[in-house]
């Protein structure tokens, strides 16, 4: 009998054999579908702070386009109703005094770092109309438990989160 025969059985043998090829399918989609997924959460939560960021200041709008104190000569009543809007935008309430923010990374002790209001006048035909802008301005979107450091090579700078800057224009209305 020649010894090379039952060597080729075995080799063709184990040729046949699909023991594993499971689980190296596995090891190379794997990495694919992880990243999909971490992909999407990341995507996810930035759409969901930037649409809470998007309706703080469409609040914040609202407040001062019904409020007669922010058009008042009186120049404290015109700050403390601007401070109580970029308040309302900031943690949900007209005083942020042992307040969180909405979001993490927004300003509780001092809105104005974080919210602009501007009023403006624009002339429409023969008469003048007032329009309230509310926005948030310095506010850089938080990294999230998985970043694209790894990834992108950034080695922390600040190249794939940028700043969100949601704004409201909304005209007064008294």
């Amino acid at each position: 009998m020649n010894l090379c025969t039952p060597l080729r059985r075995q080799i063709a043998s184990l040729a046949r054999q699909e023991r594993g090829s499971a689980i190296v399918e596995l090891a190379i989609v794997f990495p694919i579908l992880l990243l999909l997924f971490v992909g999407t959460a990341e995507l996810g939560r930035l759409f969901y702070t930037y649409t809470t960021l998007a309706k703080a200041t469409k609040a914040g709008a609202r407040y001062l386009s019904n409020s007669r104190d922010y058009t008042s000569s009186d120049a404290p009543t015109v700050t403390a109703t601007k401070l109580k809007a970029q308040s309302l935008v900031v943690c949900g309430y007209e005083d942020c005094t042992g307040k969180v923010a909405i979001v993490p990374g927004l300003s509780t002790s001092n809105p104005a770092s974080n919210v602009t209001v501007t009023l403006t006048t624009q002339t429409e035909g023969t008469s003048l109309v007032r329009y309230v802008k509310v926005e948030i301005t310095g506010y850089t979107y938080p990294r999230g438990v998985f970043t694209f450091d790894g990834v992108t090579g950034a080695s922390g700078a600040n190249s794939v989160y940028k700043a969100l800057t949601p704004a409201t224009r909304m005209r007064y209305m008294l």
